[in-house]
C-alpha cells in the first residue's frame, strides 16, 4: 500500500468525527458561551467537560463520542452537541453524516465513466455560460467551449474524455500553476474546495476515487494537508468567483451549482455575468475567441 493510500484510508472518506468535533470545540471561546475563564488555558477553545456540560451529556460519553467509541448516538444527543458547538445547518448535517457512518451504496459503478450524451448536450445548450460537469470526486466529466476557455485553456478540450488522466478540479486548484493563478482569492477558493470535499466525503464513505484523491493531495500539497486538517465544511451552491484570466484580466462571475437527479454527486457549475457589466463583455470576447480558436 502506498503512502497516499494509507493517508487516504486514515483521513477519511467520510471524514473523521473526532477531528471534526475537536476543531469545532477548539474554535469556541468560553466567553462566547457565557462560561467563566480562569487563568491561562493550555489549549484553544473549550475543554471537553465544558462542551459536555453545554450539551447536557456526561463528560465520559462526550469523550467517547470524540474518540469514535460511542456508536449509535441518538438524534437528540447529536442535536444537543450541534447546538453546543453552534454549528451551521450544513455543519449539523455533516455531523450527522459522520456519526451515522457508511450508508448503502446507491451509485451505478459506471457513473463516473464518460458523461452521458444528454448531459453533454445540456452543456452545449448553455453556450453563452461557461459551464462544466463535475463528478462526485470533483473530476471534470465534460465542459462546454466557454467553460474550457475560462477555466483551463492550457489543457486540451478533449481532456475530460481521457478517463485515466481526466482533470480534477480540486487537484488543478492545488497542483496546477496556471489554474492556481486563475483565482484572485486563491486561499478562499482553496478553503471552499476542501470544505466541499469534506461534505461530499462524509456522504460517500469508502468511495475509492475520493479516498485516492484525498490521499494523493495530502501527500502532494502542504496547503491541502493544512486546510484538510482544519476540517472546514460547506455545501457550495452559489456565489461569486473572482478570476484573473490570462486573456481577459480581472473577471467577476456569479456561479450556481445544479445537481443532476439520478446521478449521485454529479452537478453542473454554471457561470453567468451580470447584464450590462464589463464582465458580460469579457465573456462575449472570450466566446468569440474560443470559436475562432
Amino acid at each position: 500500500m502506498t503512502t497516499a493510500d494509507q493517508l487516504g484510508d486514515r483521513t477519511a472518506v467520510g471524514g473523521d468525527l473526532g477531528t471534526f468535533l475537536r476543531t469545532r470545540r477548539a474554535a469556541l471561546r468560553p466567553d462566547q458561551v457565557c462560561l467563566p475563564t480562569y487563568g491561562q488555558r493550555r489549549v484553544p477553545g473549550l475543554r471537553r467537560e465544558e462542551l459536555a456540560e453545554l450539551a447536557g451529556v456526561s463528560s465520559t460519553y462526550y469523550t467517547r463520542l470524540e474518540q469514535g467509541l460511542a456508536t449509535n448516538a441518538s438524534d437528540q444527543v447529536l442535536d444537543a452537541v450541534a447546538r453546543a458547538l453552534r454549528l451551521s445547518t450544513v455543519e449539523r448535517a455533516h455531523l450527522f453524516e459522520l456519526a451515522r457512518g457508511p450508508r448503502p451504496e446507491l451509485r451505478d459503478p459506471d457513473a463516473e465513466g464518460p458523461a452521458r450524451n444528454g448531459l453533454v448536450r445540456v452543456l452545449d445548450a448553455l453556450a453563452d455560460a461557461p459551464t462544466i460537469l463535475l463528478g462526485r470526486s470533483h473530476d471534470i466529466l465534460a465542459w462546454n467551449r466557454l467553460g474550457h476557455a475560462l477555466l483551463a485553456p492550457h489543457l486540451p478540450f478533449a481532456a475530460p474524455n481521457d478517463l485515466p488522466r481526466r482533470p480534477n478540479k480540486i487537484a488543478l486548484l492545488f497542483l496546477d500553476a496556471p489554474s492556481r493563478s486563475l483565482y484572485r482569492e486563491w486561499e478562499f477558493e482553496a478553503e471552499l474546495a476542501v470544505a466541499s470535499l469534506h461534505y461530499v466525503a462524509a456522504q460517500y464513505p469508502g468511495d475509492p476515487a475520493l479516498t485516492r484523491l484525498i490521499g494523493e493531495l495530502t501527500v502532494a500539497s502542504r496547503d491541502f494537508a493544512r486546510i484538510w486538517a482544519e476540517h472546514p465544511v460547506e455545501l457550495c451552491i452559489s456565489g461569486v468567483k473572482r478570476y484573473h484570466h490570462p486573456e481577459l484580466g480581472r473577471v467577476d462571475l456569479d456561479y450556481e451549482v445544479l445537481h443532476v437527479p439520478g446521478d449521485e454527486g454529479q452537478r453542473y457549475l454554471i457561470h453567468t455575468a451580470r447584464p450590462g457589466s464589463p464582465d458580460e463583455a469579457a465573456l462575449r470576447l472570450l466566446a468569440s475567441r474560443s470559436i475562432t480558436g
